[in-house]
């Protein structure tokens, strides 16, 4: 039985999500945690789905930034969250959608700043993640939170949903006004899409700085 699914973003893994997770197991909730580093967004659904599956009950899925693309996409569950989640429709890419903002606004968006490892995978610059991931985390837990991080494939600009189910499952998205690793036209464009939307006074990452709030927004949608 899995009452919470959480799914963790591009760069991030499980362990990012060890705290929250605690949080809700203390509230005799059963949480999956699943890791979907180097896998295709079809891989990444099916593995949830999977999850879902073997569930007594449909389970809520949280997903974070990039987890929200896959978040978007599986099938059975009771609901979606989105933490400052990219929340895509069929045929859409990060990429378009990131140069069509561009034309809109005649300037590159600002984001995250990355540069290619040896093996070709795209790595964050740790002081730049500090400032645009975690602005209002502690800095002992910053600090965890940016050794955790993993260079990234670039084929991630390029993901798109062959189908989605945000159209027809309740979804909850939560905007961070100091998200500064998003920019502000995409997060309003995604929370557009949510059945509901909250406003938090957080960065991108408000479980890690808010851990308290998530766990009360997810034990409440689960009551």
């Amino acid at each position: 039985m899995t009452d919470v699914i959480l799914l963790h973003g591009s760069w991030h893994q499980p362990a990012h999500f060890d705290q929250l997770a605690g949080l809700l197991r203390s509230r005799a909730l059963s949480v999956e945690v699943p890791d979907l580093y180097e896998q295709t967004l079809d891989e990444s659904t099916a593995l949830v789905e999977k999850i879902i599956t073997a569930s007594a009950r449909p389970p809520l899925v949280v997903g974070h930034s990039f987890g929200g693309v896959v978040a978007g996409t599986v099938r059975g569950a009771r609901g979606q969250i989105l933490l400052a989640g990219w929340l895509l429709d069929v045929g859409e890419t990060p990429a378009q959608l990131l140069a069509a903002l561009a034309e809109e606004t005649g300037t590159p968006p600002a984001g995250l700043a990355m540069a290619p490892d040896a093996n070709g995978y795209l790595a964050l610059d740790p002081t730049d993640a500090r400032r645009n991931l975690y602005g209002d985390v502690d800095d002992a837990k910053a600090t965890e939170a940016i050794a955790l991080l993993r260079p990234e494939s670039p084929s991630i600009f390029g993901t798109t949903p062959t189908r989605v189910t945000w159209h027809t499952t309740p979804t909850t998205y939560v905007v961070g006004s100091e998200d500064l690793a998003t920019p502000a036209q995409l997060i309003q464009r995604f929370a557009a899409r949510c059945t509901t939307v909250e406003t938090w006074p957080t960065s991108h990452s408000p479980y890690l700085s808010q851990p308290a709030r998530v766990a009360e927004l997810i034990y409440q949608q689960l009551a």
